[in-house]
């Protein structure tokens, strides 16, 4: 629910905090983990304008009191997975004391004095993976992008009938999900459509998928569902995730169990977790379904999660090619949409994952799938952007692409905007193409 950390109003004694671009005003707080130095001992912290509150360095000054100092010792750990699984009440606490540090009046809070390390540049600082992530699935919830991609291979019955009843995922592999990084292509099996044997090497369709991801908080008990109308309450945030995937091999390979060797290879994150408090004034009534679509079953329907389980976040990648970077050129952006383009919900997706008992832990990662919307520009791979390479993107330097090239990098971003709030940003998502092992 809305509250005075969400005010428009709130001034920041954080001068780039104030800056109307940044990712990150003091509406947001985004959570991170970060050391000093490679190999430096890691902690938490929150993401105000360009600089990191080190929650490590609040703790121990004692600036919070009762809940908020609670939630600050387990927010300055090496992860935040325990952090995470603390109740709504503790989170808010923490959120609303530090919201109140940061538009005090920079020199003393509740009347201990701020000591003089309690920011770190976040140029100066080494970004690592917030959480202990001990399963990731990748869901497949655009009905746009489901479409699009089922015509390209099924034209005569593009969607399958079970996806307006499911919410259609599958178990990714959390051994190879990192931060922004060089992202070496993958070997696999490949077979053209005349050759009579498929053939082993380096996948010629690389591709990039414009994703949000959402970490389960507090977990549930395996044998236990977790009910649709509390599932939201089991997600602590959201970040940018890119889910690498190689369509030649993934189109040899899918059937009849799936993605596997395609995709298992690499999912880049941006390092910032968005909390659901931060999103409250951006949540949005759920995707309005097309006339004769059947409603959701009554385990994936809540009044409550289709009048606001919805969000407004802009989500847009763009490439720097090598040529560009040789030239001096900025990024190109060659993907924009929006996460309100869902056909499930994020409570629907958490919801169903639990249905059959299957017990979410904190630090879960949970995927949306592809974020694509109704318009070519608003498809969120270069397989649908291309049209599986049919009709190649331009450009500004006249070079084209059907998918990725070696030195590419592909840049994902995020924010919300709208009247009455403040924009907020999820930081960025960047890697970059790497040829692949001989």
């Amino acid at each position: 629910m809305l509250n005075h950390t969400h005010k428009t109003d709130l001034k920041c004694w954080v001068e780039s905090a104030q800056d109307p671009n940044t990712d990150f005003p003091v509406q947001n707080l985004p959570f991170c983990v970060f050391s000093e130095e490679d190999g430096g001992d890691r902690r938490g912290g929150i993401g105000i304008g360009n600089q990191v509150l080190d929650l490590s360095v609040c703790d121990d000054a004692g600036l919070f009191t009762g809940r908020a100092a609670d939630a600050a010792f387990m927010a300055a750990s090496q992860t935040l997975n325990d952090f995470m699984s603390m109740d709504k009440g503790h989170l808010s606490a923490l959120r609303a004391e530090v919201s109140d540090l940061l538009t005090g009046d920079g020199r003393t809070h509740r009347g201990k004095k701020l000591p003089p390390d309690l920011l770190k540049p976040m140029s100066e600082v080494i970004f690592h993976l917030p959480v202990n992530i001990g399963d990731y699935t990748d869901f497949y919830a655009s009905v746009h992008h489901a479409t699009n991609v089922g015509s390209m291979f099924r034209p005569d019955n593009p969607l399958l009938p079970n996806y307006k009843y499911v919410p259609i995922g599958y178990h990714g592999r959390s051994s190879s999900i990192s931060l922004s990084q060089e992202i070496r292509r993958p070997n696999g099996q490949t077979k053209a459509p005349d050759a009579a044997e498929p053939t082993f090497g380096p996948s010629k369709q690389f591709d990039y998928e414009m994703e949000l991801g959402f970490f389960i908080g507090k977990g549930n008990p395996q044998g236990e569902s977790i009910p649709i109308e509390n599932a939201a309450d089991h997600i602590f945030g959201f970040t940018l995730v890119n889910d690498w995937s190689a369509r030649d091999i993934q189109a040899w390979e899918y059937q009849p169990l799936g993605p596997f060797l395609a995709k298992n290879f690499a999912t880049t994150l941006s390092p910032w977790i968005i909390t659901s408090e931060a999103l409250a004034p951006f949540k949005i009534p759920a995707y309005r379904r097309a006339e004769g679509d059947p409603g959701p079953l009554q385990h994936l329907y809540d009044a409550e999660d289709q009048n606001s389980g919805g969000y407004d976040v802009n989500l847009e990648v763009l490439i720097l090619t090598p040529k560009m970077r040789d030239s001096g050129m900025a990024p190109v952006r060659i993907s924009l949409g929006n996460f309100k383009d869902m056909y499930w919900t994020v409570a629907q997706m958490v919801a169903h994952h639990s249905s059959n008992g299957c017990n979410l832990r904190s630090g879960d990662l949970l995927a949306s799938g592809t974020v694509s919307g109704s318009t070519p520009e608003s498809r969120g791979c270069l397989l649908e952007r291309t049209w599986r390479g049919r009709d190649p993107i331009e450009l500004p330097t006249g070079e084209t692409r059907k998918f990725l090239e070696d030195g590419d990098e592909i840049i994902m971003r995020g924010f919300c905007e709208k009247p009455g709030a403040v924009r907020i940003g999820f930081g960025e998502c960047r890697g970059t193409v790497v040829s692949a092992a001989l």
